[in-house]
């Protein structure tokens, strides 16, 4: 599979512990190392059933799939063959789940708050966008999933070292831990990706996207 061609490559895979329980999203091209070293297999979901495939199988599949493909299919190409990119693998040998948590930063805020700032309502590119303490550190606030939003820089300036009652804003908001990555959220917003939400269990989903 080294040959791919970029189509298809941007796409992300989840995948399950043995246990059939989310640990981690991968690049297509690490899902396909997996297959190719027979570490994982192919969990495909289809009218309510799931199927098991090896990458040999699930070459085979993809063959009778290219006649019909579907909307949101991604797909790769090497010299020999096509394969429609499994959103779904499975480990063989992993049982273990990660440490429940979702990292603080910058991107997971922005996902968070879906690129809004938390005091115009205005939604901004990245690149407009700053984190904002809701109490200033320098009034005793902490850089906490509670006290940090985001914020586009005219309600940053504005607001300055003050809390937002001082500076007669108002948050649009309560800012709150996210039970799960803002950015798995985004995700599933996707139809590309609705297989996932049979085997995404907030109790156990805990791992940053990579």
């Amino acid at each position: 599979m080294s040959t791919v061609q970029a189509s298809g490559l941007s796409a992300s895979v989840l995948v399950l512990n043995r246990q059939y329980m989310a640990v981690h999203v991968v690049s297509v091209r690490r899902a396909f190392g997996l297959l190719l070293n027979q570490l994982a297999e192919v969990i495909h979901i289809e009218d309510g059933q799931y199927g098991n495939y090896d990458f040999q199988s699930w070459r085979e599949i993809s063959e009778l799939k290219a006649e019909f493909k579907e909307p949101n299919e991604d797909w790769v190409q090497s010299v020999n063959f096509e394969v429609c990119v499994p959103r779904i693998l499975r480990l063989l040998y992993y049982d273990r789940l990660p440490k429940q948590r979702v990292r603080l930063n910058r991107r997971n805020i922005f996902a968070r708050d879906a690129n809004r700032c938390q005091y115009c309502g205005k939604r901004f590119s990245t690149s407009e966008l700053s984190l904002d303490h809701v109490v200033p550190t320098c009034l005793g606030g902490g850089t906490s999933w509670e006290n940090l939003v985001c914020a586009c820089v005219k309600c940053n300036v504005r607001k300055g070292g003050r809390t937002p009652r001082q500076a007669g804003m108002k948050l649009i908001c309560k800012p709150v831990r996210p039970k799960r990555s803002p950015m798995l959220t985004i995700k599933l917003g996707n139809p590309k990706y609705a297989s996932w939400k049979t085997f995404l269990d907030t109790a156990y989903w805990s791992v940053d996207l990579k």
